[in-house]
């Protein structure tokens, strides 16, 4: 049985197939969109499709941007001997929100993965190896902790280390708030290889 008419069944699909976005979210999202006044549907489409035509790959870091060279890359004031190598945009921008890191960074857009077919070739390495023919004093690998991420880590670690660039990874460990008893061995392990003295 048909919940409800063609268009509004046509919108909550199409929201659900977001990622993220459960038949429920978008149920609610449907019905939010369709209460919504009409100039503000019509702002909100229009931003969409801006957004969709108007983004693209930072010239330097591969970061998504609506301009040539990301706000990262073009500040002068970071320290572009420093690199940070990272999969996404979203983990660029959860490094950005620490107010901490001072370098630029380098996204991936995706993690070695044999097991999906993603090689080295499908992943913005060689646009790495490129932007170490600079100058460079240092490449922090920062890829999740995953066996796609650790494998990419390791990958990008060979490629670099004959340069005489010096490779560094981030720590992992234990969370913040996180019980000890419920830690992974691995996890737990490397919170104790990254231990720093007090």
């Amino acid at each position: 049985m048909e919940m409800y008419s063609g268009q509004i069944g046509k919108l909550i699909e199409e929201l659900a197939a977001l990622p993220g976005i459960g038949n429920k979210s978008a149920q609610r999202l449907a019905f939010h969109l369709i209460n919504m006044p009409k100039d503000k549907v019509d702002r909100l489409a229009h931003v969409m499709m801006e957004a969709r035509e108007g983004v693209r790959y930072c010239k330097e870091c591969f970061t998504l941007t609506d301009r040539d060279v990301c706000p990262v890359c073009a500040n002068a004031a970071r320290n572009h001997k420093l690199i940070m190598v990272v999969e996404n945009t979203r983990d660029l921008a959860a490094y950005e929100k620490t107010g901490k890191y001072e370098g630029v960074y380098h996204v991936l857009h995706g993690a070695i993965s044999p097991m999906l077919g993603i090689g080295p070739g499908d992943i913005k390495l060689k646009e790495l190896i490129a932007r170490l023919e600079g100058d460079v004093d240092e490449v922090i690998i920062a890829t999740n902790s995953s066996l796609e991420g650790e494998t990419t880590a390791m990958y990008i670690s060979k490629l670099i280390k004959p340069t005489g660039i010096k490779v560094t990874i981030i720590a992992s460990g234990v969370p913040v708030g996180g019980d000890l008893e419920y830690i992974d061995e691995v996890t737990l392990l490397r919170a104790l290889e990254g231990r720093i003295e007090l």
